[in-house]
């Protein structure tokens, strides 16, 4: 009976979250702009995963939620893509306290992370989402992100502080900024990690940066919009409540990645690029006030 139970149990949770390593992205191509995924030369060219990447169309009660490109060898994802559509109804401390972390049943365990590798460490480091619970439409799209293949070993105060100030301010851009023709909330957005020189546990490799990028059109300025961060994944004072990330122009961050990780990189298309009005407003200002800026500086930039 107890066999029984636990068969039921663990069939359950396995249709609850089921994902798929795939060739290519075809079957969760929604998830980027004009279904076309980023060119990373080396490790994703037109669609398809080279070498040790591996291409995941994650999954949750049978509907797909976003997609990852993962890398086996250091055992972190390279990137999470997503549609943001504002944010659902629901909290992370009440509907989401006791989520478990799940990996990905078709990869062998030595090509992903454990959460025990997460356990018990010294280097201060704690599970990084790269496609935010908080960034969910819905709370089951928000239960999907805990996969560990969605996560890289980001340091606490770092991911806790001005990355997680970082979050909730693109989210605000994105809401009052990415509106379709039907004036609803719409953008895509490319989260991800490059691999730095220490690991964790002895396996699972510890960024040195992380990056984000959105990209969305503006119904209300017939225009493009985008926005871009990068920072280092290191530590921050704990007493250091106001530490912010600058915001960049999507090009100043695809050249960035150029110089310092892959070169020939393209994350989104021209009309992306061209999108980019108004860099340098940081993170750390009050809310009221970057969005403010936000509005004079792309203004200014349209006349």
């Amino acid at each position: 009976m107890v066999v029984i139970i636990l068969s039921a149990v663990l069939m359950l949770i396995f249709q609850c979250a089921v994902s798929e390593v795939v060739d290519d992205f075809s079957e969760c191509s929604d998830f980027f702009l004009d279904n076309q995924p980023p060119q990373i030369p080396g490790v994703l060219e037109r669609g398809e995963s080279q070498n040790h990447y591996k291409t995941i169309c994650q999954r949750f009660n049978n509907v797909y939620t976003f997609a990852t490109l993962y890398d086996t060898t250091s055992k972190i994802p390279v990137f999470s893509a997503y549609r943001y559509s504002g944010k659902g109804n629901f909290t992370r401390n009440k509907d989401l306290k006791n989520q478990n972390w799940t990996t990905e049943s078709q990869l062998q365990d030595n090509e992903q992370a454990a959460d025990d590798d997460y356990k018990n460490n010294t280097l201060n480091v704690n599970r990084g989402h790269l496609f935010p619970c908080s960034h969910a439409k819905d709370l089951d799209t928000a239960k999907s992100t805990f996969t560990l293949t969605n996560a890289v070993p980001q340091k606490v105060r770092f991911n806790s502080g001005s990355w997680a100030r970082m979050e909730n301010f693109t989210k605000h851009l994105m809401d009052s900024h990415c509106r379709d023709n039907n004036n609803k909330v719409s953008a895509y957005v490319l989260t991800g990690a490059v691999p730095g020189d220490e690991t964790l546990n002895n396996r699972v490799n510890i960024p040195k940066m992380m990056w984000t990028a959105f990209c969305c059109y503006n119904s209300k300025n017939q225009s493009w919009f985008s926005k871009a961060h990068l920072a280092p994944n290191e530590d921050e004072d704990v007493k250091d409540k106001n530490k912010t990330i600058l915001t960049e122009s999507l090009k100043n961050l695809q050249d960035e990645l150029k110089n310092t990780w892959v070169k020939g990189l393209k994350l989104f298309n021209e009309k992306c690029l061209m999108g980019g009005c108004g860099s340098g407003v940081r993170v750390g200002w009050p809310l009221i006030a970057g969005l403010a800026v936000q509005f004079l500086v792309c203004s200014w930039a349209r006349h």
